[in-house]
């Protein structure tokens, strides 16, 4: 039985004293935890370096919320792939529905975010999921095949291995609503079928692919407990360490109830 991955995102909250007291409490907390659950701290990109160096002494990995999709040059305000993995960051989320719904970013645009994370071995978390009217309309399937296909199916075997796809139903995110746990492991097995389809049955077994979209430590280990669904990228709820920490707690139990 593989581990469970649990990401949490802190988009664009907390002051730097903040920060570190929340991470510190977090590393403090799951020190006491024999942990077979991947975390992931995905911070504003100021504190990244706070991060990195807790890091190195505690049971978690640092990723970055975005990167660009240029290498490097006269891009003010961007920042490179080449500078997170200076800074020692491992993960990095790309395509998550807020870059798409306010900064304009496109299945393209997210491909070359792809491919730059993979040039310099970063782990891309490839967000994914519809919007409410897609879900309504019956569309939700097609709107997550297409968005799939042209972030991600341009990569070899030997790249996809190393991708996280993240499930964000978009009308679930901040909203208090979430997906049902049978409704989250309908999407999950669908994705996974892609996979397959595309790169083989074992590929497909060893992706990754997490929940988005209000999850809580309320209905972590309901979400958790699908077949399908490989842990879950957080949100607000990570910026709270108690129920970050029982959000891991919950992955660390369906491990072994499955």
């Amino acid at each position: 039985m593989k581990s469970k991955l649990v990401i949490g995102n802190w988009k664009m909250n907390q002051s730097f004293e903040e920060a570190e007291s929340l991470a510190t409490a977090i590393q403090d907390e799951i020190a006491e935890i024999h942990l077979q659950t991947e975390v992931v701290i995905c911070p504003p990109f100021p504190y990244l370096e706070l991060i990195t160096d807790l890091a190195d002494e505690a049971n978690f990995y640092a990723g970055a919320q975005n990167c660009s999709q240029f290498n490097n040059g006269a891009y003010t305000g961007e920042v490179s792939a080449e500078m997170l993995v200076s800074l020692g960051v491992e993960f990095c989320i790309v395509g998550h529905s807020e870059r798409r719904k306010y900064f304009g970013e496109t299945n393209a645009i997210i491909a070359e975010k792809v491919n730059r994370l993979m040039e310099h071995e970063l782990i891309p978390v490839v967000c994914c999921g519809e919007q409410l009217e897609d879900r309504k309309a019956g569309n939700h399937f097609k709107v997550v095949e297409t968005q799939i296909q042209e972030s991600l199916f341009h990569l070899s075997k030997e790249e996809i291995e190393h991708v996280v796809i993240a499930y964000e139903p978009v009308w679930a995110i901040g909203t208090g609503e979430t997906a049902t746990p049978a409704q989250a492991e309908e999407m999950h097995r669908f994705i996974r079928t892609l996979i397959e389809k595309k790169y083989g049955t074992e590929i497909a077994f060893n992706t990754y692919i997490i929940y988005g979209g209000s999850c809580n430590a309320k209905n972590a280990m309901d979400l958790f407990s699908q077949e399908n669904v490989d842990g879950g990228l957080i949100g607000g709820a990570s910026l709270k360490a108690a129920d970050f920490v029982q959000i891991i707690e919950a992955a660390e139990t369906a491990v072994c109830e499955n």
